[in-house]
């Protein structure tokens, strides 16, 4: 048996009411906690770009790809590992800042991880950070030393890396490879 590990699916569903819920419903059904669901338009108005992140093995994964490609509101499955792809996340961060050195600290951390300061108030700093997980959780993690007195995640976002898309058509229905199209 394979490792469970995270895994990131591409999903492109139609842009209507329920078809959020109908897909969350299969995950639940199955016993899968979704770690991450976030959702987007795309460029045809009609369709919505759907990127869940769920812990599975290979097998499961798989069997979750097909079984969601099965829902009539879904068009495409990719499942889209680190190695294929492009993985982002926007972190914003909300933290006491009293004037002085801790203030300056503050901002040079932000420099070092090119995050940008979004709003500055009289002892707060409000943060944003785009990057990969492991970037945006170390700049978590550092600034976990101060008093963090918010914090907010988007959930990742991804795209499979290279001229593949998830609209290419060419893909029969039920082949299934990592980075291939259910659909």
């Amino acid at each position: 048996m394979s490792e469970t590990k995270l895994n990131t699916l591409s999903v492109l569903v139609d842009n209507e009411a329920g078809v959020l819920s109908q897909v969350a419903r299969l995950f639940s059904r199955k016993g899968y906690n979704i770690e991450s669901f976030v959702s987007g338009s795309t460029v045809d108005p009609a369709i919505t770009r759907l990127t869940i992140e769920v812990y599975a093995d290979e097998d499961q994964i798989k069997l979750l790809s097909n079984q969601l490609a099965k829902l009539i509101p879904v068009h495409s499955v990719k499942i889209l590992t680190p190695e294929i792809s492009i993985r982002r996340e926007l972190v914003l961060i909300k933290v006491k800042a009293p004037a002085g050195a801790s203030r300056s600290e503050l901002i040079q951390i932000a420099n070092i991880f090119r995050a940008s300061i979004i709003d500055v108030s009289i002892g707060v700093l409000t943060f944003a950070i785009i990057g990969d997980e492991d970037k945006t959780q170390a700049f978590v993690n550092i600034l976990g030393e101060y008093e963090i007195l918010e914090l907010v995640r988007t959930g990742i976002v991804a795209l499979e890396r290279g001229q593949e898309t998830i609209y290419d058509k060419t893909k029969v229905k039920g082949e299934f490879d990592y980075g291939k199209n259910v659909l």
